[in-house]
């Protein structure tokens, strides 16, 4: 049969290794590629700030040109998913959808809906899985029904499952060929993508990280030029302040749906494959892949995964609920410039190196502050680039000792880490601009500098510091840091924390 398909993108923006598109073309007499722009979803189910929407609108821009390209177009409309949709089936006759099947609850929910919809009005649906290696379904039920919680039994059962389906051919001008809409050159504006001031959102921040599968495959090309460095890649030897990334790089692009992961993971197994001594799971850039399925896998099967409460495998801890010091942490003022400058770098370019996202997590939770996870998973989901729902919600309780792991007294030390690979503070002083000119032995610990020193940067006052809250004002605004201001002294009255700077320090796990 052929039908008159709405192919619906929601996470997978890209033509490349895209099998539900391909088999919709294949049975289709004419195809509607559409994107719903439903903003009380994006905001509220996957809280996207700023700078996400502006990475999402750049790849619905980049998606629309290579459409048009390919002799079709992309064809955007606000409201919610299911009222738009059913309006479209009678507007332009529809007798199929086409979608990905995505495993977050949200997504669940609007794939419910559409099914609904699609019962009553005698529609077809075609899916195909396309965000993940595995149907994670499969995985689960491999394990026996229940998702593999440690890494290591995950590895298991996917040596039972075998490789990953390889990618699928590209999407040709030759499959729109046959089954084009008809233009609509008055309705042109109708379906444009709009700009962020369409939509009231104020940028004024570099775009460090364009959006768009072009982006994505280009940045993908880049790094593979490099095949040494791609075989040899090891997640413990890359630097987490250092000024330019070293890592790929390609981490929004995977999660917004810009690059295919398939196409991702078999390109890196044919370099590992012509490679005698190449780098292995877990830190391989091969390993970094199966992370990201393995949350995905344990996402898909445990109920409330991103909360506390109801969560199955998160254990359940008293945390404080502490508002204030929470704003500091959020809005880099806590005192600590190394924490504050990781926390600067978010909020400026979206991105922050994974062993920064360790430090600034530990800090929040189990190292300092002893404030929930569930907190700081969702200023990570609003300002990373790269928030991802079953990624950030794992990571956040690994990170906290919640879930997964549980060696409670590896803390990374807010002061000793930074300094560890970056002695000069470098990465401190162009994040921290109030501090570029701070002698290098006290960059990281500004509170232990002579008084002479501290008074001779006379734009900061004395430092909040969220440790042990000492009786002081705002961070970098001092008139003077002395020892009786340190992290490691506090008021009397204050609360102590499970553990404090003074007994991390005597701890052999601190980094």
């Amino acid at each position: 049969m052929s039908h008159r398909t709405i192919h619906l993108f929601r996470k997978g923006l890209w033509l490349h290794d895209n099998p539900t598109l391909l088999g919709a073309l294949a049975c289709s007499a004419a195809l509607f590629p559409v994107y719903v722009l439903d903003r009380t979803f994006l905001e509220g189910a996957m809280g996207l700030g700023p700078l996400r929407w502006r990475f999402i609108l750049q790849s619905l821009e980049d998606l629309d040109a290579r459409l048009r390209a390919l002799g079709s177009r992309l064809y955007v409309l606000r409201g919610s998913t299911a009222a738009v949709l059913n309006d479209l089936v009678t507007r332009w006759g529809v007798t199929q959808i086409s979608y990905d099947t995505e495993v977050e609850p949200y997504y669940a929910c609007m794939e419910r809906e559409i099914q609904a919809l699609a019962q009553e009005r005698g529609l077809q649906t075609y899916t195909h899985v396309s965000h993940t290696l595995y149907d994670v379904k499969r995985i689960v039920k491999a394990n026996g029904g229940s998702p593999p919680l440690t890494y290591k039994k995950f590895l298991q059962v996917l040596s039972v499952l075998g490789e990953p389906e390889e990618p699928v051919r590209d999407v040709s001008a030759e499959d729109f060929l046959r089954c084009s809409p008809p233009a609509e050159p008055l309705h042109e504006q109708t379906y444009r993508v709009p700009s962020p001031a369409d939509l009231g959102l104020e940028l004024d921040s570099e775009v460090l990280w364009p959006g768009g599968e072009t982006h994505a495959l280009q940045r993908l090309h880049k790094h593979f030029q490099s095949q040494g460095w791609v075989a040899n890649f090891s997640k413990a030897r890359t630097v987490p302040n250092s000024l330019l990334p070293s890592t790929t790089g390609l981490s929004p692009y995977l999660s917004l749906g810009c690059l295919s992961v398939r196409t991702f993971y078999h390109r890196l197994r044919s370099v590992c494959a012509q490679s005698k001594n190449h780098s292995l799971p877990p830190v391989s850039l091969q390993g970094q892949v199966l992370w990201r399925e393995f949350f995905y896998t344990v996402a898909s099967a445990t109920p409330n995964f991103t909360k506390m409460q109801g969560n199955p495998i998160c254990l359940q801890i008293d945390w404080y609920h502490d508002p204030e010091a929470l704003e500091k942490w959020r809005t880099a003022q806590t005192g600590f410039p190394w924490i504050d400058a990781i926390m600067t770098q978010l909020r400026q370019e979206g991105w922050i190196h994974h062993l920064a996202r360790h430090a600034v997590a530990c800090f929040l939770t189990r190292g300092d502050l002893w404030i929930s996870w569930e907190e700081g998973m969702k200023v990570f989901e609003e300002l990373l680039l790269d928030a991802d729902y079953s990624v950030n919600a794992g990571n956040w309780m690994w990170l906290s000792a919640s879930a997964f792991f549980h060696k409670y007294t590896r803390i990374f030390c807010p002061v000793r880490f930074g300094r560890r690979t970056d002695p000069q503070g470098q990465y401190v002083r162009k994040y921290l601009p109030v501090l570029k000119n701070f002698p290098s032995q006290y960059i990281y610990e500004p509170w232990k500098a002579p008084e002479d020193v501290q008074l001779s940067v006379r734009t900061i006052p004395v430092p909040w510091c969220a440790t042990q809250r000492p009786v002081m004002r705002k961070p970098y605004d001092f008139l003077k840091w002395n020892s009786n201001m340190s992290p490691s002294n506090g008021d009397a009255d204050h609360k102590s924390r499970p553990w404090t700077p003074e007994t991390l320090q005597l701890s052999g796990e601190v980094m």
